[in-house]
């Protein structure tokens, strides 16, 4: 958690800073873009960097590299000889190495932590980033206002006290990730290995729906808060925060409640109920698109911050059970060797949708205004939920339809379903086997002594 509060907490130190430094807004954007570039830049050749190493070499690498950073950042803070280009290239760093950080932190749940105590750690995990998310900004601001360096002393204890407790990690031993056997000797190039991860992630059905979902919603939640900021012109900025931080709030709700509510839907008196519907990760994807819908739908009724504040907890809520899904899928069923690039590749696209969300939701503001860029997020989003449900009612539809078919009509081959082994061949007999019996069959006629009356045995005649 030391690590995930301090990359927070530089989120909003760094542009401070900028603004103290030079009093330009346009520095302090350059500052904020050079921090959040690199997830869009490096989250895929990440995943594969963890995959080719072990989890925890990763790890301490990284987090002596952020150690380093803002140390340097202190120092100049310290003696006076800060630098708008030092601050640029501090920000970058500590972005790149974060992405790096956040997927080696994967991989190694996945080595360290046993399979019963996953929905636990994960439960965890996502509590404290949410916890994160709510408390570093505030906190980064406040020692920013005690002294311009303190925020970076404090940086500096959680980056090291995150490198002490990755060295000092207790758990079950760490397995190197297995590489792809190249027939020349050489590694396989990086394009073929990529596109291995994404096979893999293409391969499982549940992760290629997940991806597409949280896009989606990533897109719709961060256009919705560029839309809420938009209109809070003459409101305070401490009730901003604190809608704002409505999100983060129900992040840790529901993170609270995945572990209690995955056991409730695998009960044996309520999971044959809910079969129909699919598996119970399956549920809480489709309840995800619901709880947004409905989400959505709250600012709609009023222009009011409450409203908006409902909307972002019960969307932070639907987020967070979400997620522990994905999480605990891609670290269970993900073949060995390739958690790294399907997380990536999975975490390129949510980002990606969260950069894009901040142009078109201003482009929509400027457009239509606040109210109807509302009610087209709903509209969008409903609609896109309807489609869902449908696609997913009709494929049920055609797989019940395809297992209770007859036999197929004469000249036309019907596709087996999933699932459903073909009966195993007759072995074919071999010419060693009908000699074999051959023999056996003479021995017990040579055996029967003939009793017909008038024939003489072959012991009677002396043959």
């Amino acid at each position: 958690m030391s690590s995930t509060v301090g990359f927070r907490t530089l989120g909003v130190t760094y542009p401070l800073l900028a603004l103290s430094l030079t009093k330009s807004p346009v520095h302090v954007g350059w500052v904020g873009f050079a921090l959040t570039l690199p997830t869009l830049l490096f989250y895929i050749p990440a995943g594969l960097l963890v995959d080719r190493m072990t989890a925890r070499a990763v790890m301490v690498a990284t987090e002596a590299a952020r150690l380093l950073a803002v140390t340097s950042v202190f120092l100049a803070v310290l003696f006076g000889r800060t630098t708008l280009p030092h601050l640029l290239a501090a920000a970058f760093v500590e972005g790149a190495f974060w992405v790096v950080y956040s997927l080696a932190e994967t991989a190694l749940i996945r080595s360290a932590v046993p399979r019963a105590s996953l929905v636990g750690m994960l439960a965890t995990s996502e509590t404290n980033s949410h916890i994160a998310v709510m408390t570093a900004r505030p906190v980064g601001g406040f020692l920013f206002g005690l002294g311009h360096y303190v925020p970076f002393v404090m940086n500096a204890l959680l980056f090291f006290a995150s490198l002490i407790a990755v060295l000092t990690l207790s758990g079950g031993k760490e397995r190197r990730a297995p590489r792809t056997a190249v027939p020349t000797g050489g590694r396989l190039p990086f394009l073929q290995e990529m596109t291995a991860g994404v096979g893999e992630l293409r391969s499982h059905r549940f992760l290629r729906d997940a991806m597409v979902l949280t896009t989606f919603t990533n897109l719709m939640s961060n256009m919705l808060i560029i839309i809420f900021v938009a209109g809070t012109v003459t409101r305070s900025p401490l009730k901003v925060g604190l809608i704002l931080a409505a999100s983060g709030l129900g992040g840790v709700f529901g993170s609270a409640l995945a572990p209690p509510l995955r056991r409730l839907l695998r009960h044996r008196l309520l999971a044959p109920r809910l079969a129909p519907l699919g598996r119970p990760r399956e549920i809480l994807l489709f309840a995800h698109m619901w709880i947004w819908t409905f989400a959505l739908l709250i600012p709609v009724g009023g222009g009011s911050p409450v409203f908006f504040g409902a909307a972002l907890f019960l969307m932070g809520c639907a987020g967070a059970l979400s997620n522990m899904s994905v999480r605990a899928f891609e670290i269970d069923r993900v073949a060995e060797g390739k958690l790294a690039r399907v997380v990536s590749v999975h975490r390129f696209t949510t980002h990606g949708a969260v950069c894009l969300a901040a142009p078109l939701g201003g482009f929509l503001v400027s457009a239509v205004g606040v109210a109807a860029a509302t009610t087209s997020l709903f509209l969008a989003m409903s609609g896109t939920t309807l489609l869902v449900s449908a696609a997913v009612a009709l494929r049920k539809v055609r797989r019940r339809r395809s297992a209770s078919a007859g036999p197929p009509a004469p000249g036309r081959i019907r596709s087996r379903p999933e699932g459903r082994v073909p009966p195993a061949p007759e072995p074919a007999c071999r010419r060693s086997d009908l000699f074999r019996q051959a023999v056996r069959l003479c021995g017990q006629v040579r055996r029967k002594p003939r009793s017909h009356r008038g024939l003489r045995t072959p012991s009677q005649t002396g043959r």
